[in-house]
C-alpha cells in the first residue's frame, strides 16, 4: 500500500504497484537421468516466491520455476491421485503452481474510493507431499517363473549384464538392455520372476508388475523341462489378469528356453500344450546358451513392434500428435453455486474455489481488506445463503482457515 508524495502535489493518489507471482515446480523428463535416488537427499523442491510490489506502480517480478529433471517413465501422485506421467524426452508438466501475487492499492482506485487503504497478500502457492514412482519403459517386457531362463537371455542378446545363477529369484532388480536386429534396436527389460500369487503379494511380483504395464510386447519366457508348459503358460496369465486387464489383452510371444540338445519331440509336445492354452499366440524354442533360435525370435519381436507402433525401423514417430485444446470450466456444486455452506457447532465454514482465493489474499489485520472481503461474500450471494442457514452479525465464518464474522465486533 503506497501513496504518491511529490512536492506540489498533495494528492497524489495510491501508486502501490501490484506483487509478482510466485514461481511454479515443473517436473520434466530427461533420457539422461536413470533414477530418482537424488530425491532422497533433496527431500523439499520449492520455486521462488513473488517479489514484492512497490511504489510508482511498480509490479514485482515473477518468481523463477524449479524446473527438476527425471527419468523418463516417472509417475508423480498427490494424495493417491496421479498428476504427472512423463514418458517421453523433454516431456514436462507444472507439478505445483505458484500463487498469484496481491494487487497494490492502486488497483482499487475508482472515481468513488480515491484513497484506498486496501492490498492484499500474495497468494500461498501449491504445497503438498509427492510421491514418485519410477516405472520402466521398454518395448518387450520379459516375464515368466523365476530360473526360467530371462537373465540369461538378455544378457546374450544385448549389452546387459544381469546377475545370473541357477536358483530361483536371482533377478531382484528390473534390468534394461538393448538387443539388435537387423539394424533396429529393441529396449528389453528383465521383470523379476513372477510366481502364483503374485498379483497378491506374494512373492516378488506385485513390486514389480506396475513396470510391465510399459512394455509394448511381453515375451513369456518357459523352461521347457517343465512339467507341463501350457499349464506353466496359463498361471502367469492368470497373474497377468488379476493385476490388470489391459495387460491380459498386451500382445505376446511365447518362447521354450533352454533347448539345446533337447530332441525335438519333446519340444514339439510342450508348444503343443502352449498352443492348445491359447491357439493364436506366437510360440519359439531357443537356446540362450547356445545361440539357437534368437534371431528368429527378434525378428518376430522387431515385425510385432513395427505393426504396434505404426513406426519407422529407428522407432520414430511418423505422425504428429494433436495438441489438446483446454477445457475451461466453472467449479459448481449441485446446487449450481460456485460456493458451499456447512454449518457446524460452533461456526459456518465456507468453500469454493473463488471464494476461497480471495480469503487467502487477504490482509486480516488490514480493516478495510477485511470489509472489502465482507462486501466479495455479500456480492456472491454467500451472505444470503449464511443468513438463510441461521447465521448472525456475530457468528464465526471460517473460509480457508481464516476466520472473522460477518460485521466488525
Amino acid at each position: 500500500m503506497s501513496f504518491r508524495h511529490e512536492i506540489y502535489i498533495p494528492k497524489g493518489g495510491p501508486d502501490g504497484g501490484d506483487g509478482g507471482r510466485g514461481g511454479n515446480v515443473i517436473f520434466r523428463a530427461s533420457k539422461d537421468c536413470n533414477t530418482l535416488v537424488d530425491f532422497r537427499y533433496q527431500p523439499e523442491l520449492k520455486a521462488e516466491n513473488g517479489k514484492n510490489g512497490s511504489g510508482q506502480r511498480a509490479a514485482g517480478r515473477s518468481g523463477k520455476d524449479l524446473v527438476v529433471t527425471v527419468p523418463i517413465g516417472t509417475v508423480v501422485r498427490r494424495d493417491g491421485k496421479v498428476v504427472a506421467d512423463l514418458t517421453k524426452d523433454s516431456q514436462e508438466t507444472i507439478v505445483a503452481n505458484g500463487g498469484d501475487g496481491g494487487f497494490g492499492n492502486a488497483h482499487f482506485k475508482s472515481s468513488t474510493r480515491q484513497t484506498p487503504r486496501i492490498a492484499e497478500v500474495g497468494e500461498p502457492g501449491e504445497s503438498f507431499e509427492a510421491e514418485l514412482e519410477l516405472k520402466l519403459l521398454a518395448d518387450v517386457g520379459l516375464i515368466g517363473f523365476p530360473n526360467a531362463g530371462k537373465s540369461t537371455f538378455l544378457s546374450v542378446v544385448s549389452n546387459a549384464t544381469p546377475k545370473i545363477a541357477d536358483y530361483p529369484f536371482t533377478t531382484l532388480t528390473p534390468s534394461l538392455g538393448l538387443a539388435t536386429i537387423d539394424n533396429t534396436d529393441i529396449l528389453i527389460a528383465d521383470i523379476p520372476g513372477l510366481i502364483e500369487g503374485a498379483s497378491d503379494g506374494k512373492g516378488l511380483g506385485d513390486k514389480f508388475l506396475r513396470h510391465v504395464e510399459r512394455n509394448q510386447i511381453l515375451l513369456h519366457l518357459i523352461d521347457v523341462y517343465v512339467d507341463d508348459a501350457g499349464k506353466a503358460y496359463a498361471s502367469i496369465r492368470k497373474e497377468l489378469a488379476n493385476y490388470s486387464t489391459d495387460l491380459a489383452r498386451r500382445p505376446e510371444i511365447v518362447a521354450l528356453t533352454k533347448t539345446e540338445g533337447l530332441d525335438k519331440e519333446i519340444i514339439d509336445m510342450q508348444m503343443a500344450s502352449i498352443l492348445r492354452a491359447n491357439p493364436e499366440v506366437e510360440v519359439y524354442a531357443i537356446s540362450a546358451s547356445a545361440h539357437e533360435g534368437l534371431k528368429e525370435l527378434l525378428r518376430a519381436l522387431k515385425g510385432k513392434l513395427t505393426k504396434i507402433k505404426g513406426l519407422s525401423s529407428g522407432f520414430e514417430e511418423t505422425t504428429e500428435e494433436k495438441p489438446d485444446l483446454p477445457v475451461i470450466t466453472l467449479p459448481k456444486g449441485k446446487s449450481g453455486k460456485s460456493f458451499k455452506v456447512q454449518k457446524t457447532n460452533a461456526k459456518f465454514v465456507v468453500t469454493g474455489e473463488k471464494i476461497e482465493k480471495f480469503a487467502r489474499m487477504t490482509d486480516y489485520s488490514n480493516f478495510d481488506s477485511l470489509n472489502r472481503l465482507r462486501d466479495v461474500i455479500k456480492k456472491l450471494g454467500i451472505r444470503s445463503e449464511l443468513t438463510n442457514q441461521g447465521a448472525l452479525p456475530e457468528s464465526i465464518i471460517e473460509i480457508a482457515g481464516h476466520e472473522f464474522t460477518l460485521v466488525e465486533q
